[in-house]
């Protein structure tokens, strides 16, 4: 489907009930700071939060990447929609209809790849839900093994779960006589095709659990045999293509996400069927690995809701063993750890089984253990009066201890370990030291300089990069940009003394352009009366007035885009007219202004208590107008002084240098007068 098949006018209403703060929390655990939001970017791997969204503006952009742009934008970067995809979402959240066309057989192939890999996964999740409900083999084999396992009606279409009939193409039949390609289906990994020309189902006969993005999107699948071969493994996973790679994904992520954020804690469990019952059981943040061990990714992914995560295992020695291998991964992400063991033979989903949610609930709070004091117990009992096995036991609890950042954290954690293990608080504290100063050094080591490092040492703007997939952006007129898989940096721009000015008229026109300023001026009689302009009024007009072209390419687009307006009446220009720009550098110019403004606010809390009043820049808006006029009037006046100079050399006779003298004088001599103005700017 193509952007024009929604309607200008529907696309405007979408837009405009669309609340970019709402959209991005979807996704992103956010805070408010001011009138903004904060958070760590989803777009690469950071601590501090860089990443702002600003509700006022309709706009993010993090500080760190240099990722920005609106709520449709963010959709077609995070979640890999395209413009119209983006747009439907926006507008089944605020409940905006949209009229559809049916895509024939014909429209579906000339998909692109990646959305044909997307639309035949939704696709497939449909038919296997609509098999466990409405075949009779689906029903009596499929459903009864979820009821069986306790699983409710309401929950089982939650999690959309299915099944796939013990059929060879069953499903591999039907998705080619709705117009789905064997390149797709073989991609996605739903049919395995054979060198001699066979094809058959990867998921045949059994019960289907579908894997979803944050936002709901169907990624692969998950299938549990249901049989008692011996030959067939009990779970087949979708293999990893270029919509879906496990060990970036949690399942039960886009179910558990909100009430994550909301309880600000994670629960981890092992399997699907563990994280199904825990949300039945009404502990509805719950995820699970994907047919994976934890992954760095995964832990990163868990940490944009929340830093509390606690590890739920199986109380024999396998889950206490796998409980220790997964969770240094948590702690050196800046996670704080606890775990709950289940009694042995027992895991979150049998034991909800057998006492139900109420138990299952009081279980959890009041066997969950802080891990590194969990860890230190079991060693400790372990160790017997081995010397050997203790060092051993104290060298591997010191390195656990080493991966928490905090160092009050690590402080009290030496405390509390030196009393179970029995050694001195001092012996603990020397050999976190010698961990600590090791990871240091290969930090330090492996270090390689960032040339951004050296740009920000000079002063210039740094040019950051990031790891991430396609970006993509509208125009304003619908179509859609493509920036490809590159990595992305942020785009720079010569802050040489002519273009800051330039920059800063610029940063005026678009923050403060509409904002209306009276004016003293003289009327036909000579009287002094008071006129209102707008900022982009006053702007646009001695630019022009003095004849004082851009040099900085966007900022003169820009420019010219005001102009026109004013020239055609028009008091306020949209500034989504630059943000959805073709141009990728008026875009990033225009947001990275935009975004900028007012990105350091002083807390009016803080100002109370402190007594201290900072002046907000919309209280300084007439003095920055003129301030930024007359410094863009000196610069372009210095510049032309600069040209004399190069010319001067070249004159063929007196005269010409005469005149070039008298040009320069004339010049300098309104420099000094816009420099006695500028001294009597009150700043």
């Amino acid at each position: 489907m193509q952007a024009q098949m929604i309607a200008p006018e529907t696309i405007q209403r979408i837009m405009d009930a669309t609340r970019i703060e709402e959209v991005i929390g979807e996704f992103v655990s956010m805070k408010r700071r001011g009138t903004n939001y904060v958070a760590c970017c989803p777009f690469h791997d950071e601590k501090t939060p860089s990443f702002s969204v600003s509700p006022t503006k309709n706009l993010y952009k993090c500080f760190g990447c240099g990722e920005s742009g609106n709520a449709v934008g963010f959709l077609m970067k995070h979640e890999h929609y395209t413009y119209p995809e983006a747009l439907r979402w926006l507008a089944k959240k605020y409940h905006i209809e949209v009229e559809e066309e049916e895509m024939t057989a014909e429209q579906k192939e000339r998909q692109t790849e990646r959305d044909g890999l997307f639309h035949v996964s939704e696709f497939a999740q449909k038919y296997f839900a609509q098999l466990l409900y409405e075949d009779e083999m689906g029903k009596a084999v499929g459903l009864s093994y979820f009821h069986n396992r306790g699983l409710t009606d309401s929950v089982i279409k939650a999690f959309g779960l299915g099944y796939s009939l013990d059929e060879w193409d069953n499903f591999t039949k039907h998705a080619r006589s709705s117009g789905y390609s064997d390149n797709v289906l073989q991609k996605t990994g739903l049919t395995i095709f054979k060198d001699d020309g066979k094809s058959y189902d990867r998921f045949k006969g059994r019960v289907m659990f579908p894997i979803y993005s944050v936002s709901g999107r169907v990624l692969g699948f998950s299938g549990r045999i249901l049989s008692k071969e011996k030959q067939a493994a009990k779970y087949v996973n979708s293999p990893d293509s270029e919509i879906y790679n496990k060990s970036h994904i949690l399942y039960g992520l886009y179910q558990a996400k909100n009430s994550i954020a909301k309880q600000d804690k994670v629960y981890l469990v092992e399997g699907n069927i563990d994280v199904i019952s825990m949300y039945q059981s009404g502990v509805e943040n719950t995820v699970a690995s994907c047919g994976t061990s934890l992954t760095v990714e995964q832990v990163r992914l868990m940490r944009r809701y929340t830093k509390n995560v606690t590890v739920l295992y199986d109380g024999d020695k396998a889950g206490i063993k796998a409980a220790f291998r997964a969770v240094n991964m948590l702690f050196e992400e800046g996670l704080h750890v606890r775990v709950v063991l289940f009694p042995d033979g027992d895991d979150p989903d049998s034991y909800a089984q057998k006492y139900g949610s109420t138990q299952l609930q009081e279980y959890l709070k009041e066997n969950e253990t802080n891990f590194i004091l969990f860890k230190t117990k079991v060693l400790a009992d372990d160790v017997k009066d081995d010397p050997i096995r203790k060092a051993e036991v104290l060298g591997d609890i010191v390195r656990t201890i080493a991966l928490v950042p905090d160092l009050l954290e690590r402080t009290e954690y030496v405390s509390q370990c030196s009393s179970l293990l029995q050694v001195p608080e001092n012996t603990l504290q020397s050999e976190l030291a010698k961990v600590l100063n090791r990871k240091l050094y290969e930090s330090t080591k492996n270090h390689t300089p960032d040339p951004a490092d050296k740009d920000l040492s000079e002063g210039r703007q740094p040019n950051p990069s990031q790891d991430g997939d396609s970006a993509s952006a509208a125009d304003s007129t619908g179509t859609v940009e493509t920036t490809g898989q590159a990595v992305k940096p942020e785009t720079t721009f010569s802050f040489n003394p002519a273009k800051a000015q330039e920059i800063k008229l610029i940063s005026l026109l678009l923050n403060y352009g509409d904002k209306v300023i009276p004016i003293e001026v003289e009327d036909e009689n000579k009287q002094k009366i008071v006129e209102n302009y707008s900022v982009a009024q006053l702007i646009v007009g001695d630019v022009l007035n003095y004849q004082m072209p851009f040099q900085e390419t966007a900022c003169q687009t820009i420019f010219n885009e005001y102009a026109t307006r004013i020239d055609k009446g028009e008091m306020k220009v949209d500034t989504q007219l630059f943000v959805n720009h073709s141009d990728t550098t008026v875009r990033e110019l225009a947001i990275s202004l935009m975004m900028r403004e007012g990105s350091n606010q002083i807390s009016e809390n803080w100002q109370k208590e402190k007594h201290i009043y900072v002046p907000r820049p919309e209280d300084r808006i007439r003095n920055d107008v003129e301030e930024s006029l007359l410094n863009f009037e000196l610069k372009k006046l210095n510049q032309r002084i600069g040209n004399i100079d190069v010319q001067f050399p070249y004159a063929k006779d007196d005269d010409e240098r005469l005149m070039l003298m008298a040009q320069k004088m004339q010049l300098q001599k309104v420099c000094r007068e816009i420099g006695d103005k500028l001294n009597r700017v009150i700043i």
